[in-house]
């Protein structure tokens, strides 16, 4: 009787640790119950892999929010070179997209951001993505939905642009250093701004402005210009009342991460 009681007390503890282990782990797979497309993150001006790179882990290691499946290197040539990082953890979530030339024109690295999605669509049939666009990433992804909706391509479900100075950065002394083919489209009045002003949307496409009243490179005022470009019903803007927070702190503020998570993925990982 003693060693029917023994088994019946380990049985019984075997059913509570599981149970236990059930509710407690934490919860890695959310990414797993995503079926929304993939999101696509594009650096800006002068950029590099860590211009989204620990927003990127915030958002896989800390947040669980999904995992980081892809990077795509683009060379100057437009070669693109895929690094997949899934390991088996399912449908990528996060996209990379890293830029040798980082300084180059809105057409160039707009060309250069449709390479890699191409491939994209040609060998895993992606069909649906959302973008992310940091500074001059965010009017390069703007100017990918303005030219390249078609069905060789992934079509843009969602767009976020961040400290993206669709009027041009208005200090005449950052043009003192930086002289090269993307800093002179980012000029006011510039011809590469003006074709940006000139196109349209398509009228599915929901689009959220992200800026700083700290961000003395893209300030206020030209990264609202978005205003012209896309009309009210499709635009959410936020402008963070901060004067600390500067234009390449943007991508490392947990506000940001919230409001990127709120836009695009609060309702399918909730």
């Amino acid at each position: 009787m003693k060693k029917k009681y023994m088994i019946s007390i380990t049985s019984s503890l075997i059913m509570i640790i599981g149970v236990v282990a059930i509710l407690y782990t934490p919860n890695k797979a959310k990414s797993e119950h995503y079926n929304g497309p993939p999101t696509v993150f594009v650096h800006g001006y002068k950029g590099t892999s860590n211009s989204f790179g620990f927003m990127l882990k915030r958002f896989e290691n800390i947040y669980n929010w999904g995992n980081k499946g892809l990077v795509y290197h683009v060379s100057a040539e437009g070669k693109v070179q895929e690094y997949n990082l899934s390991k088996g953890n399912g449908e990528p979530m996060f996209v990379q997209v890293v830029l040798e030339d980082n300084r180059a024109s809105f057409k160039d690295s707009t060309e250069w951001l449709s390479n890699a999605l191409y491939h994209m669509k040609e060998k895993y049939e992606v069909e649906l993505i959302n973008l992310v666009g940091h500074s001059m990433g965010g009017i390069v992804s703007l100017k990918y939905v303005q030219n390249f909706n078609e069905e060789s391509y992934p079509n843009v479900h969602k767009l976020i642009t961040i400290g993206s100075p669709v009027d041009g950065i208005y200090s005449k002394d950052y043009f003192k250093v930086h002289r090269d083919a993307g800093a002179k489209d980012l000029k006011p009045g510039s011809r590469a701004l003006d074709l940006l002003h000139d196109r349209t949307i398509p009228e599915n496409i929901e689009v959220l402005s992200i800026g700083s009243t700290g961000d003395g490179i893209a300030v206020p005022e030209s990264v609202q210009a978005l205003r012209s470009i896309i009309p009210n019903e499709q635009l959410e803007e936020v402008m963070i009342e901060n004067k600390k927070l500067g234009h390449s702190a943007l991508h490392e503020n947990r506000r940001v991460d919230k409001l990127i998570y709120a836009f695009l993925w609060q309702d399918e990982l909730a």
